[in-house]
């Protein structure tokens, strides 16, 4: 392409729209020819009783963050809520909104990381839409996805499917994401650099499903408002008190320390490739062990369990003994993250 930035014209709908699709955003996602690019994909041999349906849009402040960037972070992102409803994420579509000025090479590497993205998924991108706004009326890179997966079994595991006696299981640390995305964006410097965990979880979800059906209760990928808030909405949706242990919680001693320089709770850090699994007791170790034996799934541990019906209340018992309520997050601790 013979420019270094995006231009108006870029989203024209005349010549320089076409050089953009041409040769450079459909060739790096999805090389659809030239006589199959039409107003809609069509997906053929779709045979599912159910099809899960999920769409997201990305605002991420930098667009370029240790570890990842605003890309495959879509990608990832939409897999992985589709994943949790069970389903086997099939496709995806990606709707682009460029600012007048952005990079070139700044767009091509994202979109690089959305395909090799979606490939680590084994989804496809099939669909998509691009538009450019003036500059100062954006802020370099907006990405909306939405993405359909389908049902291989009957299993429904569903927030309001916690019982009392369940354990909670989590495939890693917490709060890595949101501390990479804050530390670039504010150029803190730390002793050792914290990346984003962004990761695409279908595979994990499918081995769990696959070895321990029905015992799976609920799937959550804790991501805005941390396990804290995701917790606490599982456990209003089930009607159920859970307790989690402060000393089983992992977390990086570099987010650790980084949430302790700015008042931060790791809790409600956003993550964008953490698994929360509640399971039937008598399947818990079993499932930890298939968890660690899966890629990002390695550092996988048991943070708590369900402890009885009530108005669902979320507790964590403190490494001195104490217990502490964890409620929501109130209000936006870290904008622009996702």
């Amino acid at each position: 392409m013979k420019n270094d930035i995006i231009l108006l014209g870029h989203g024209s709908g005349g010549k320089l729209s076409h050089q953009l699709l041409d040769e450079l955003i459909i060739p790096t996602l999805s090389q659809v020819a030239r006589s199959e690019q039409n107003d809609a994909a069509v997906l053929e041999g779709i045979e599912s009783k159910r099809i899960a349906f999920t769409t997201d849009s990305y605002v991420v402040d930098p667009i370029i963050f240790p570890g990842g960037n605003i890309g495959d972070l879509a990608i990832n992102g939409t897999v992985n809520d589709l994943a949790m409803s069970g389903a086997r994420p099939l496709a995806i579509s990606v709707g682009l909104i460029l600012e007048e000025g952005l990079l070139l090479e700044e767009l091509r590497e994202i979109l690089e990381a959305m395909k090799l993205a979606a490939d680590k998924a084994q989804v496809k991108i099939v669909t998509g839409d691009t538009k450019v706004v003036p500059r100062g009326k954006g802020d370099k890179i907006f990405i909306n996805t939405s993405g359909i997966g389908v049902f291989d079994h009957d299993l429904k595991p569903v927030g309001s499917a916690a019982q009392p006696g369940d354990k909670v299981l989590i495939n890693g640390s917490i709060g890595d994401h949101g501390m990479a995305v804050l530390a670039s964006r504010e150029g803190l410097e730390l002793q050792s650099e914290i990346e984003t965990d962004s990761a695409p979880l279908n595979a994990i979800v499918a081995r769990l499903l696959e070895e321990h059906g029905a015992a799976i209760h609920v799937l959550r990928d804790p991501t805005r408002g941390g396990v804290a808030t995701t917790l606490k909405e599982i456990a209003l949706q089930s009607q159920v008190d859970i307790c989690l242990a402060e000393e089983a919680l992992p977390v990086n001693d570099a987010v650790a320390g980084a949430c302790a320089i700015l008042g931060l709770d790791p809790m409600f850090v956003a993550n964008e490739g953490k698994l929360l699994v509640i399971v039937a007791a008598d399947v818990a170790d079993a499932a930890l062990v298939t968890m660690q034996a899966c890629e990002f799934g390695e550092q996988a541990t048991m943070i708590g369990e369900v402890t009885e019906v009530s108005a669902g209340r979320v507790m964590m018992r403190t490494a001195i003994g104490g217990l502490r309520a964890i409620e929501m997050l109130a209000g936006e601790q870290l904008p622009r993250i996702c």
